[in-house]
Parts: C-alpha cells; structure tokens; sequence
C-alpha cells in the first residue's frame, strides 16, 4: 500500500504546484506595463484584477485581463483533469490555481480577489454551475448595483448549487466540484473582508457610480 500511495501524493503535488505557478501569473500587471499604461498597483484599489485595470481607460486590457485570469484557472483544471483522468487531480489544480491568484509568489503574495478565476474554474469544473453562478451574479448585480455584494452571493450560492438534483445538468457535482466550490467561496469571503466591512456600513460604491 505504502508503495502506491507515495507516487500518488507525489503526483497531486505535482499537480498542485503546477496549478499554483500558472495561477499566479498576474496577467492584470503584465498586461498593463507591457501596454505602456503603467503598473496597475499603483492605480485605484490596487487590485490585480480586470475591475482595477478598466481604471487605466484602457477597455481592452480589462477584457484581456478578465479573459485570462478566468482562462488561467480554466486550464489548470483542465489540463491535470485531463492527463490523470481524475476529478480529484482536476480539483486540486484548480483550487492551488486560484490560491495562486490571490497569493502569486512573483508579487510577494499580494494577489488579486478572485472573481474571474472563480468562474473561469466552474465552467471548466461543471458548466451549469458556471452559468447558475454567473446568472447570481447578473440578478444580484442588477438588483443592487454592487459588484463586490454580487460575486459574495454567487460564490456562497454555488456549494448549494453543486447539490441540485438535476441530472439532466449533470448535478449533483461530485464531491471533488463540491469540495473546489466551498474552498474557493471561503477565500473569496476572506479576501472581501474590506469590502464585506463597506458593505455593512452602507459605503460600498456601486457599479457607475462616479467618484466625488
């Protein structure tokens, strides 16, 4: 037994790691110096992420940047889900991919919140829960014109998505899914903390809205 379950925790770390490194590409501050619009850091929130880029005027970039940071996490699940034929090697890349985006070794750990690759994982893990989640997102977001209130109700809605009985869509997800779903919304929670505090005091900007 011994003999077999060396090589195969070896083999998930392996996994892990190569999902971490890929994650934690910062896609929203290549993007921006190699366009000449500057280091994206040291504009609004600070933020790696599509949001804080769209900040530069450059439209493209965001889009870019949204697309890759979604794609990143997207390929890191498919691809070990892929060579190892396994849900669980799927989930464990993915998960350490969006570790890596929140906490990218290249930028000292100080990473992005997550939402991009939060849906760019779920389509990959299991289409229906990518649309349900990001229909959450659009209902929340038209409602109260709050992106950060958005990606917190999508993300803690998705667990219980995961568990839907609906074959047709392939629900409920297997556990490896339900598992990736409850991680990736605890981190989101945390890594909203500041906005979570904004939120509750009634000072959370909403989407438009112009500064003062």
């Amino acid at each position: 037994m011994q003999d077999l379950v060396g090589p195969a925790l070896g083999t998930l770390a392996l996994v892990a790691v190569g999902g971490y490194l890929l994650g934690s590409i910062p896609f929203g501050v290549v993007l921006t110096r190699a366009a000449g619009a500057g280091d994206v850091r040291n504009i609004g929130s600070g933020n790696i992420g599509a949001t804080n880029v769209l900040r530069t005027g450059r439209k493209d970039l965001a889009l870019a940047t949204l697309v890759l940071d979604a794609g990143k996490g997207a390929a890191a699940l498919l691809i070990a889900r892929w060579l190892f034929n396994s849900e669980v090697a799927g989930a464990i890349a993915g998960g350490a991919a969006f570790l890596g985006h929140l906490f990218p070794v290249w930028l000292g750990f100080k990473g992005g919140k997550g939402v991009a690759t939060f849906f760019g994982l779920l389509l990959a893990a299991a289409w229906p829960l990518g649309l349900l989640a990001g229909a959450t997102w659009i209902v929340v977001a038209a409602l109260f014109r709050i992106s950060s209130l958005s990606a917190l109700v999508a993300s803690v809605a998705t667990p219980a998505y995961a568990l839907l009985p609906v074959a047709a869509l392939g629900l409920p997800a297997p556990h490896a899914i339900l598992l990736l779903a409850v991680f990736t919304a605890v981190l989101i929670w945390i890594r909203h903390a500041d906005n979570i505090g904004r939120l509750l005091k009634g000072a959370e900007p909403r989407i438009g809205a112009k500064k003062a």
